[in-house]
């Protein structure tokens, strides 16, 4: 078994002692402390050398094997299977300012973010079983002054340890996941429907209650094929033009 250089947990953190636990966990396997094909410590080593719980360690660990950075072993213990991957193709997904036609000032404004309790909705979403943390964002794209759309993002805080400290708004939620995340995206599932715009959403969009709009939903995927994240985009009647990009990495 390798020795190490021990990071702790930090109890004054807003963040789970388990997301802290998986990102220690993380950063060893993939700085190859714990090499690909090695054991690592059991449950009591590690409930030892960090003082946390069976079950801090358990929920970091379970996290890690769906990510396949581990792998349980019944009977010999958990081993890491983590290396580093040439999936061979990466796909960008992005909403392009052809949405709205050519030349248009566009931003984007935080108007919320934070820690939130999973709707039996979101639950079902994302499969979300037990007490696992949701990190929300509610964005607002003004495009030319005006209101345009609402993005409304929810992802596991343990795909994203750090998320609450990243300037949200600067890339797509997407390629923030994709550059930053603890969980790479595999796959994205996108469905676009009319809606109706209601309640708080018809109130920042400024359109009347029951007014019609556009709404886009987009499920990302990790490697396991386990949800990690949950994009809703709710837009008024305007030009829309949403792209996709394959790109095969050499």
């Amino acid at each position: 078994m390798h020795m190490w250089t021990e990071k702790t947990v930090d109890r004054e953190s807003l963040q789970k002692l388990y997301v802290q636990m998986f990102s220690i966990i993380k950063e060893k396997i993939e700085k190859q402390e714990w090499p690909n094909g090695s054991q690592i410590p059991t449950e009591d080593e590690l409930c030892r050398t960090y003082d946390v719980s069976k079950a801090t360690v358990r929920n970091a660990v379970s996290e890690l094997v769906r990510s396949g950075y581990l792998r349980k072993q019944q009977g010999k213990g958990t081993f890491v299977t983590y290396a580093k991957q040439d999936l061979g193709v990466t796909m960008k997904t992005k909403l392009t300012e052809d949405m709205f036609g050519e030349g248009v000032k566009a931003k984007k404004e935080l108007l919320a973010k934070g820690l939130k309790q999973p709707s039996e909705e979101m639950r079902s979403i994302l499969s979300l079983n037990g007490d696992q943390d949701l990190y929300y964002i509610l964005c607002r794209r003004v495009v030319n002054g005006e209101t345009a759309y609402l993005e409304e993002s929810y992802v596991r805080l343990s795909v994203f340890p750090g998320i609450e400290d990243e300037d949200v708004c600067r890339v797509p939620f997407y390629e923030l996941i994709q550059e930053r995340g603890a969980k790479k995206i595999s796959k994205v599932v996108q469905t676009i429907e009319v809606s109706e715009a209601r309640g708080e959403a018809a109130s920042l969009l400024r359109i009347p209650e029951g007014a019609p709009a556009l709404l886009l939903h987009r499920l990302l995927i990790g490697s396991e094929s386990n949800p990690i994240a949950y994009t809703r985009l709710l837009g008024i009647g305007k030009k829309y033009k949403i792209m996709t990009e394959f790109e095969r990495i050499k």
